[in-house]
């Protein structure tokens, strides 16, 4: 048997105490990143709309495109569809440093996915709210002075889901305080609507998130920088944190 000096002893006790202290630390921080909430995130439109016709909830006799081409910037020129999976990227990244898990609708441009499909997809995933992200936008015979950020959720009488009410409007009303509040945005409102096929298939709460409009060229052009894309998102996660009440 080899014979250990006690001072070596008492350095190597030392050294294994240290160690478990450090996994015990590092543990812990592991777990402080995990909050065990799902976030599904909707990157509104695609490269290539798809007009064929859906249900615009389940049993509906009303029907809607799967998918519409979406807007187009004023000045910009760039594609609704680019600048949304640009923010969903943005949120999905803000959102994971803060310990949610996020499902993406979408990860490329080019793909073809319904609206009913995204949400569908979603909840069969497990998520706990669903996001939908897009720019808004006005026809040409309104006022181009038109901006601010907007949401959207269904209301009471939704024939579809309508016990997600409350929830869904309080979602809807969180990450549009939040959202203005980060970047400055007008703050429009909440439009209720059970117009939107994304929103009536969710068997979760949601919302969509409207974050300017398109068709203001300086809200167009803004849309577009990094800078803001970040802003977006943390103000979006600031409102998804106040709704989980982790703010």
């Amino acid at each position: 048997m080899t014979k250990i000096s006690g001072k070596i002893f008492f350095t190597v006790f030392a050294a294994v105490i240290a160690l478990a202290l450090s996994c015990s630390a590092f543990s812990c921080t592991a777990k402080q990143h995990q909050n065990g909430i799902t976030v599904a995130i909707d990157a509104g439109h695609q490269l290539k709309a798809d007009y064929s016709k859906e249900p615009i909830g389940p049993g509906a006799k009303a029907t809607k495109a799967r998918v519409s081409s979406g807007a187009e910037g004023i000045a910009t020129h760039a594609p609704e569809y680019q600048l949304n999976l640009k923010n969903s990227e943005q949120l999905k990244q803000e959102l994971e440093s803060r310990g949610y898990k996020v499902i993406m609708s979408r990860e490329t441009n080019d793909v073809s996915v319904s609206n009913r499909e995204r949400t569908e997809n979603a909840c069969r995933a497990g998520a706990d709210i669903v996001l939908h992200i897009h720019a808004n936008a006005i026809g040409s015979d309104q006022s181009r002075d038109m901006h601010g950020a907007m949401t959207l959720c269904i209301t009471k009488s939704n024939p579809f889901h309508s016990s997600l009410y409350e929830k869904s409007r309080c979602l809807a009303d969180t990450v549009l305080d939040s959202l203005t509040l980060a970047t400055g945005a007008k703050k429009i409102g909440v439009w209720e609507t059970d117009t939107m096929s994304g929103l009536n298939w969710s068997t979760v709460p949601a919302a969509t998130v409207e974050v300017g409009y398109m068709t203001y060229a300086p809200e167009d052009e803004l849309m577009q920088t990094a800078a803001y894309q970040k802003k977006i998102a943390a103000g979006i996660a600031d409102g998804i944190d106040k709704y989980f009440g982790r703010r």
